[in-house]
C-alpha cells in the first residue's frame, strides 16, 4: 500500500504542471496536464461513437494515462517547426516510458495500463489514432477558449512564437497531425470559429 501512496503522490504532480506551450506562449493562469488529460477523456467519451472501429472505454483509459509520464518528466511542447524542438521527439518518449513504467508499477500487475500507454504511442490502431487527435483538437480548443479569454498580450512576443501570430502555432502543429475523419471536422470547426474571434475573415 505504501508503494501505491507514493506512486499516487507522484501522479498528483500533474495537477500542478502547467503545460508548457501555454507557458512559453505567456497566457495567464495557463492550464495544467491533468486539466488537458481530462479534456482529451472527456472529448474520446463524447466523439468515440462517431469514430470507425474505435473502442470508447479503451480510448477513455488510453487518454487517461496518455501523459501520466509527464508527472515525472514534465510537460515537452510539440512545435510545430522541427528546429524549435526543445527535446528530442524519441528521448521524450524514452523518457516517458522510463516514467510510466516506475508510476504504474504498483497497479499495473497484467502490464495492461503500460500497454495502453504503449498502444497511444504506436498509434497503430484506429482506437490510438482516435485518441491522439483528441489530444491535438484539445489543444485547439483550449487556444480557442483563451483567444475568447484575452489571456494573452498579443504585442508582448517572445522568442519562442515569433513565427507566428496570436495563437496560430497551435493550430499549425496539430493540422498536419489529424489521421481521423472526425478530428479533421472538428479541427475545421474550431479553427473557424477561432479566426473569427481574431477578426479574421471566416464563415460560420
Amino acid at each position: 500500500m505504501a508503494d501505491e501512496l507514493d506512486a499516487l503522490l507522484e501522479a498528483l504532480e500533474l495537477k500542478d504542471e502547467r503545460r508548457t506551450g501555454w507557458v512559453l506562449r505567456g497566457i495567464e493562469s495557463p492550464e495544467s496536464v491533468a486539466a488537458h488529460t481530462w479534456g482529451v477523456a472527456t472529448l474520446c467519451l463524447c466523439y468515440a461513437d462517431r469514430a470507425d472501429n474505435v473502442d470508447r472505454d479503451r480510448a477513455v483509459s488510453m487518454a487517461l494515462v496518455h501523459d501520466l509520464g509527464e508527472a515525472r518528466t514534465g510537460d515537452v511542447a510539440t512545435r510545430a517547426e522541427d528546429g524549435n524542438q526543445r527535446v528530442d521527439a524519441e528521448e521524450k518518449v524514452a523518457r516517458e516510458r522510463d516514467a510510466i513504467t516506475d508510476l504504474l508499477e504498483p497497479f499495473d500487475r497484467n502490464d495492461e495500463f503500460r500497454s495502453l500507454w504503449q498502444a497511444y504511442e504506436a498509434r497503430e490502431t484506429p482506437t490510438a489514432r482516435f485518441v491522439k487527435d483528441m489530444d491535438l483538437i484539445d489543444n485547439c480548443l483550449q487556444a480557442l477558449k483563451y483567444e475568447r479569454e484575452e489571456r494573452y498580450d498579443e504585442t508582448d512576443r517572445n522568442e519562442a512564437f515569433d513565427e507566428y501570430e496570436n495563437l496560430d502555432e497551435f493550430f499549425a502543429t496539430a493540422a498536419p497531425r489529424l489521421r481521423t475523419p472526425i478530428g479533421e471536422r472538428l479541427f475545421e470547426a474550431i479553427k473557424t470559429r477561432y479566426e473569427c474571434e481574431i477578426g479574421r475573415e471566416c464563415q460560420l
